[in-house]
């Protein structure tokens, strides 16, 4: 019983709040007379028992490592079938070894923006500290709605500004060019985002039984898409070659593999290995700046940018567009569909044949005017 109240006399109740037990095991209560009623003794009470379960809740958070709340969201993305490659990289590289060792009150804003200063001089974008920013924050809200809560606060969590539209894409020469310095497998993964817009993950996690050559589609399962809803994705002639390449090589070497894109027949190609070779075929390709420590040029979300603005100057209509890239929002969509160099120069070739043909037309308007004493008349 977490309280008692007893009556004591005319007016006077004497209101008991449990607090556990001591180390013999006998009850700890304390004890407190009020002089009114016994609405006022009730009222007592449950300010008593809140505050006393605020103060039990701060000396359990004061207790909460670091590590228990991202243990916890590991298991929060495991329960909603979210993709745990990117989580589990960005925890065990980046977010445990800084914040892990801590307990959850021991993090601070100032202590964040340490990390965040650390990040930055390691060459990271700011894209990447604000996903990293976004899962520790995500911890700490994961811990508060616990019950009992594991933290009693959220500590102010600062975001970077990041560029509101991304400029990278693909022009069809440097796509050719990269997929043929890949192996084949690989080949694939890249002609996949290159002609869907689908999502990296939403390409690893693909399995055989979501795939229809016969009919030329792709069903993606709401779990492993980041919107949460499922999508059909069409394949384009070439794509439905290396699919089906690829389903006779499963067929001769690991008929029983699940993964359209394996290098083992037991596990999916994994992030770490296609950034691998990725950046491999594009040092060989060209696509590269710096010198041998340098970067490529291209990154596998290109692909993504690519693909919805190839299908919108195909005249694919944009809401086709957006179901099959898997885009919810048009804002989200219009920052991927992109205007290049290449889109304002055709333009501008449009502009000046257009302005020419104005003026052919004139002059030849001019060359068909008859003089006439008043009122010239124009052949027609």
């Amino acid at each position: 019983m977490p309280g008692q109240i007893l009556k004591r006399g005319e007016r006077k109740w004497l209101v008991r709040i449990f607090y556990g037990r001591d180390a013999e095991g006998r009850k700890i209560y304390r004890s407190k007379l009020i002089h009114g009623t016994k609405r006022d003794a009730e009222a007592y009470l449950a300010e008593a028992l809140r505050m006393r379960d605020l103060a039990g809740t701060a000396v359990a958070s004061r207790r909460t490592l670091m590590s228990e709340l991202f243990d916890d969201l590991m298991a929060d993305y495991a329960a909603k079938g979210q993709d745990l490659r990117a989580l589990e990289y960005r925890l065990r590289v980046h977010l445990r070894p800084a914040f892990g060792h801590l307990r959850a009150g021991q993090v601070t804003t100032a202590l964040i923006r340490r990390y965040i200063a650390q990040r930055q001089q390691a060459g990271a974008a700011p894209a990447t500290i604000n996903r990293e920013l976004a899962l520790l924050k995500r911890a700490f809200r994961l811990g508060a709605a616990h019950t009992p809560p594991k933290v009693t606060s959220v500590p102010h969590i600062p975001m970077l500004r990041e560029e509101n539209a991304r400029q990278g894409f693909l022009e069809a020469h440097e796509y050719r060019a990269l997929v043929a310095e890949m192996p084949p497998t690989f080949r694939a993964i890249v002609a996949f985002g290159y002609y869907t817009g689908c999502r990296r993950g939403e390409i690893l996690a693909l399995r055989w039984d979501q795939v229809d050559l016969a009919a030329g589609i792709v069903r993606l399962e709401g779990r492993m898409t980041k919107t949460g809803e499922p999508r059909t994705v069409p394949l384009p002639d070439e794509l439905r070659q290396l699919l089906a390449f690829e389903r006779a090589k499963a067929d001769e070497y690991w008929p029983a593999c699940r993964w359209v894109f394996t290098e083992d027949g037991e596990n999916p190609v994994r992030g770490e290995r296609l950034r691998t070779v990725w950046e491999a075929a594009c040092r060989r390709a060209g696509l590269w700046q710096g010198g041998w420590r340098g970067r490529p040029t291209k990154v596998f979300h290109d692909l993504r940018r690519t693909a919805v603005r190839n299908m919108i100057r195909a005249g694919v209509p944009e809401r086709i567009a957006m179901s099959i890239s898997g885009h919810r929002t048009r804002a989200i969509f219009d920052r991927y569909n992109i205007v290049s160099e290449a889109d304002l120069r055709q333009a501008a070739a449009r502009l000046e044949r257009y302005l020419a043909e104005e003026a052919g037309d004139s002059a030849r308007s001019k060359r068909h005017t008859i003089d006439t004493p008043k009122g010239a008349e124009t052949i027609q």
